[in-house]
């Protein structure tokens, strides 16, 4: 096993559905622009509130990724 450099962003996801899909949302379109992801930690959940029901779901992540060679 190799030793690696790993790096981390920020990024914030939503959905009207869950928080499993707020989540998706952020990895599948930081997937478009960043290689070798590896990891994520939820660091935030906010939700909106309407008519006393959840309305809207709002996920913070942390997510790692590999540097490359």
């Amino acid at each position: 096993m190799s030793d690696h450099v790993y790096k981390h962003i920020e990024l914030v996801g939503s959905s009207q559905n869950s928080i499993e899909e707020a989540i998706q949302t952020a990895i599948k379109k930081a997937s478009q622009s960043i290689r070798n992801m590896r990891w994520f930690e939820m660091t935030d959940l906010r939700g909106h509130i309407d008519n006393g029901m959840v309305a809207h779901w709002q996920v913070t992540i942390k997510v790692g990724f590999t540097l490359e060679d």
